[in-house]
């Protein structure tokens, strides 16, 4: 979905398509009349992407239960606008200073404590689930030998993980637990982004920083501050490079979607599969 046609879907929800873009990735984020708006990708074909955003609400109204720092949305349910999800959020105030990969520890500390919701179904984490769409949308733009490869991996990995033997009890996790998904606000950090909420592994929840890393520049003190705040490093759990092997995986496959309307995106994929066909675990990928 690019930018133009998510403000089209703006406009038809009734809100200004002159509205601030915050955003373009698996969703488009909007600032308009005061309210945050995400428009979904076109869910036509593809039901499990407005039940995404439906459990997004769901998952955002069960945190505000649960006391949890988290965005609460400001219009229950979801908007279905010319086949694309829609909801609407309350806005948050302007960040006081940028967030730090120790932010998540406490964060993450509520979340691994939780139960799952008792008014609807967490879903597994699906990492890999959405590799085939995202290869899909690919098309000829990548060598289908890459694409080829990038499905082997994600089956062995997928069996693989399904045969892993926890270190931590497995239960409700972000799914997706980045510096970026945090706002600090006068208030402390709250979690804005809820759609890869899920019951599995908790380790998955910390795996991500792991990578970062390895694989994206993070300075290993800031590695450190995280895993001394949340009391446990997941490196030291046998099962960590299954993980990061899938979250790699599937990170390749959502870059190379971007690559046909983008030559940035096509470079960094071929980096990333040239890395993962080499072994070498050390070249640096850049976040997209």
């Amino acid at each position: 979905m690019d930018e133009m046609r998510a403000r089209e879907v703006l406009s038809a929800a009734g809100f200004p398509g002159a509205a601030e873009l915050l955003a373009l990735g698996e969703n488009a984020v909007f600032a308009a009349d005061g309210l945050v708006v995400k428009v979904g990708r076109d869910a036509t074909g593809h039901p499990e992407l407005a039940a995404r955003a439906e459990r997004e609400v769901a998952v955002a109204e069960w945190l505000a239960a649960s006391g949890v720092p988290a965005v609460r949305p400001a219009e229950p349910g979801v908007r279905l606008v010319e086949g694309h999800p829609v909801t609407v959020w309350q806005r948050l105030p302007a960040p006081v200073r940028p967030a730090e990969p120790r932010d998540l520890a406490p964060l993450l500390s509520r979340i691994h404590a939780l139960s799952a919701p008792a008014d609807f179904t967490l879903p597994r984490r699906e990492l890999l689930g959405g590799v085939e769409r995202w290869l899909t949308l690919a098309g000829d733009t990548i060598d289908p030998a890459d694409a080829d490869y990038l499905r082997a991996r994600r089956d062995g990995f997928a069996a693989a993980a399904a045969a892993l033997t926890p270190q931590l009890p497995p239960g409700p996790i972000h799914g997706d637990a980045l510096p970026r998904n945090i706002h600090i606000g006068p208030e402390g950090p709250v979690l804005v982004d809820l759609e890869t909420f899920s019951a599995d592994l908790r380790e998955h929840d910390l795996v991500v920083l792991a990578l970062s890393r390895d694989r994206y520049g993070l300075p290993a003190a800031a590695y450190d501050a995280f895993t001394t705040a949340y009391g446990w490093d997941v490196r030291e759990w046998e099962g960590c490079a299954v993980l990061r092997g899938a979250r790699e995986t599937a990170s390749c496959a959502w870059v190379a979607q971007h690559a046909p309307t983008n030559p940035k995106a096509l470079a960094e994929f071929r980096r990333r599969v040239a890395s993962l066909r080499d072994g070498d675990a050390e070249v640096r990928w850049y976040p997209f």
